[in-house]
């Protein structure tokens, strides 16, 4: 198993989340096209550390973030901040 498939979404500190998304190249409005039933504010939320989303969505915004970078960006993003 790769490191970046044993990391748990709640070990990514608010800072982390916007900064995998940003790498990946999402903007909040597109993560909310993206991903069904989930808003633009639960994503500015998950960032700014005001509300924690289910594991379940956590998972799925991990999910497509990841797809867009390398496992080493992931690690660098995760492990650093």
């Amino acid at each position: 198993m790769s490191r970046v498939e044993s990391v748990s979404p709640d070990e990514i500190s608010p800072m982390a989340w916007r900064l995998l998304r940003v790498a990946a190249g999402y903007e909040q409005r597109r993560v909310e096209r993206e991903i069904n039933d989930l808003m633009q504010a639960h994503i500015s939320m998950l960032e700014n550390g005001n509300r924690a989303l289910s594991e379940s969505r956590r998972r799925l915004l991990f999910e497509l973030y990841t797809a867009e970078l390398t496992e080493e960006q992931v690690q660098a993003i995760v492990l650093n901040f």
